[in-house]
């Protein structure tokens, strides 16, 4: 029978699902950087992202979907799109690639984003600006670390308008071009900001009144009033009332002449076009705005939130929305005085840690890292379909592993020690004063009982193990700020491989000692079935037949240059991964055999599925398939996902997967062992 959840799937995919790609569901939010609109249809809204795609509103803003990811990669910045107002199925987006690499380039679409084509003659160039000329739709304007280029052309052709060899006017951050005159052109870069009035013959440097050392971010210009300019700087927010030939610094926002409070940068500058004087500024410390042109300002949100973008709806004032770093898309129905999420159906998240609760069929959680506060970790009670948030106490971390404790305690593994979910709340281990405080004082049958545990077994305490509690917050004691990369349970015993060893509980996760007995390297990977465990660095591997009672190392195999997955499936074999092939050993690593029928390039996660007795495997590189080796007859089956995956998971009788940079995603419907496709 499938359960409410698998209908659910199941009611969303064509006949032909073996061809559709995975669903995803969230979680939602994530890295939001650019809006653009259709001149048309106020409502109908585009996103870009910082992962490569392209989203699409239809509501305003309310609701998202995936368009399209430009030049099918994932390390592009859609930094600006801009939407042809004589064709609104004409789009450009601006990208850059992340990294030290310049990379980038410019995509067009003639079919409102669902194709795109990459521009020839701007290929590989980072682009960090794009405008368009308010009095002339076909001449655009786009900044690159290489300079400043220009299109008469509605972007088909581009020339470069920046001199070559110039030694200031390269590392274009933003650009405007004069509301009535499309030659003259104001371009911001790493070093201060520079004007040309003939289409780049001639180029000015303006920067009286800026602090010396500024990048510029963002550069606006007042419809109506053309010598009325606004440049925001990493020193803050100037304005110009002559064409630039003078800035002064503004009140509220910075000190006076520009100096910023703190070390806030204004990404973007943002005019309300049916109020001209009132000005948003988009910044690293939240959103402020001013209703005087500059005179005075007030801050609007929290200092927690990263502004990348700002879009006020031109049919509606009160309607404005943020594209910000980690909390995705914020939605304000006042003009802007307060704000809520708004990311239903967008989701740009790194999962990298997943556990489902083995108490309850449908629950799962899943860690996400570089999202701070906005972060930590996600659950679902509906197998994968929606997602909330249940982060708190987990301090902002990265979470790199979640595990589940013999008494059911969720465990989050992160770069600063391990946590415990309490009363849907993390406590850190050893900041617990009152269970630290008992496990100490109480005898050993007493100790877990303190603490609502399980008394522990005569025999499970292992020889050589170190004496100290190293996660026990004492006045004598330091509490363990290692990085917890995996948990892995045998019986009663859970284990956790992080940077600084091995360690073992006994009391599902309260305290924890450090296994001396197995070398203390930075251990990356652990995982056990039945009585065999096992632990592995980049480079070594160590195991144990008894539950960790006694230990011995194993040799990786021969041809294996840098492991990067574990697993012991149900008969105790060990099986490895690297970045060219999947091993596994039926003797303890005496030795070893590939898996025969993968076709893929390594893997980066090995999961034993003890239900369906498999091995599931994600790949390394641009694959999207992911497979499932069945244990004993080695006879391999794969899906083509559609995304490229760290993990995939089962929940009931279908997988989940968690993608590299777009959350979680689910198996279109599910598929009888025969059904599926055989290599």
């Amino acid at each position: 029978m499938y359960t409410f959840w698998t209908v659910l799937v199941l009611g969303i995919v064509c006949p032909a699902a073996r061809a559709v790609s995975w669903f995803p569901f969230g979680p939602d939010g994530g890295s939001a950087r650019a809006f653009a609109a259709d001149s048309r249809d106020h409502a109908h809204l585009y996103l870009g992202a910082a992962n490569g795609w392209v989203y699409e509103s239809a509501d305003g803003g309310r609701n998202w979907k995936r368009l399209a990811r430009m030049d099918n990669r994932d390390d592009l910045v859609i930094k600006k799109i801009l939407v042809d107002a004589a064709d609104p199925k004409h789009l450009l987006t601006a990208a850059y690639a992340l990294g030290d690499h310049p990379d980038g380039g410019l995509f067009i679409s003639r079919d409102g984003g669902a194709t795109w084509t990459s521009q020839p003659e701007m290929r590989g160039q980072s682009i960090r600006a794009l405008a368009v000329a308010p009095s002339d739709a076909k001449v655009l304007v786009a900044g690159t670390l290489d300079g400043v280029f220009r299109s008469m052309d509605s972007g088909a052709h581009w020339q470069r308008i920046s001199p070559e060899d110039s030694k200031e006017i390269h590392e274009i951050e933003s650009l405007a071009v004069d509301p009535t005159d499309p030659d003259t052109i104001y371009a911001g870069t790493w070093h201060l900001a520079w004007k040309t009035m003939d289409g780049g013959a001639n180029w000015t440097s303006i920067k009286q009144g800026i602090i010396e050392d500024s990048d510029v971010f963002s550069i606006l210009m007042d419809p109506t009033q053309p010598l009325v300019v606004y440049l925001s700087a990493c020193s803050g927010i100037y304005k110009s009332v002559d064409g630039g030939v003078k800035f002064t610094g503004g009140v509220g926002v910075n000190k006076a002449q520009g100096i910023p409070t703190a070390a806030r940068r204004t990404r973007v500058l943002m005019q309300d076009p049916n109020h001209l004087d009132t000005v948003f500024a988009g910044t690293t410390e939240g959103l402020y705005r001013t209703d005087d042109a500059g005179k005075f300002w007030v801050q609007t949100t929290g200092a927690d939130v990263i502004v990348n973008d700002v879009y006020v709806d031109p049919a509606n004032s009160q309607h404005v929305l943020l594209a910000t770093d980690r909390q995705g898309v914020l939605a304000s129905n006042d003009g802007g005085s307060s704000f809520l999420p708004s990311n239903s159906g967008f989701s740009a998240r790194q999962v990298t840690a997943y556990v489902a609760d083995a108490q309850h069929a449908a629950t799962l959680y899943v860690g996400v890292v570089n999202d701070k506060e906005s972060g930590g970790v996600f659950v679902s009670h509906s197998g994968g379909l929606s997602w909330s948030q249940v982060s708190g106490g987990l301090d902002g971390h990265d979470v790199f592993s979640l595990g589940q404790a013999p008494d059911g305690s969720i465990l989050a593994g992160t770069e600063h020690g391990i946590y415990r979910l309490q009363d849907a709340v993390w406590q850190r281990v050893g900041d617990d004063t009152r269970i630290a405080a008992a496990v100490k004082t109480a005898p050993p049958a007493a100790k877990t009982a303190a603490a609502g545990r399980r008394p522990v077994a005569k025999g499970q305490a292992v020889k050589g193990e170190t004496a100290a509690r190293v996660a026990v917050a004492t006045g004598a004691g330091k509490r363990f700020d290692a990085s917890v990369y995996g948990f892995a349970v045998s019986g009663e015993i859970l284990f956790a491989a992080t940077s600084q060893g091995l360690l073992r509980s006994v009391t599902s996760g309260v305290t924890w000692v450090q296994v001396a007995s197995v070398a203390n390297d930075e251990w990356r990977f652990v995982a056990a079935a039945k009585a065999v465990v096992a632990v592995a660095s980049l480079n070594t591997l160590e195991m144990s037949a008894d539950g960790g009672k006694t230990w011995h190392a194993a040799a990786v195999p021969s041809r294996a240059r840098q492991l990067s997955a574990l697993a012991v499936d149900g008969e105790g074999e060990l099986w490895v991964a690297d970045r060219d092939s999947v091993y596994y050993s039926a003797n303890r690593g005496a030795s070893w055999q590939t898996v025969k029928g993968m076709f893929l390039r390594g893997g980066n996660n090995i999961f034993y599925d003890e239900a369906a007795n498999r091995m599931l495997v994600t790949s390394n590189g641009p694959a999207t398939v992911a497979f499932a080796v069945e244990i004993g007859s080695m006879r391999v089956n794969w899906w083509d996902t559609g995304w490229n995956l760290r993990f995939v998971r089962p929940v009931g009788d279908y997988l989940v997967g968690a993608t590299l940079f777009d959350g979680i995603v689910v198996q279109p419907r599910m598929v009888d062992s025969a059904e599926l496709e055989t290599h």
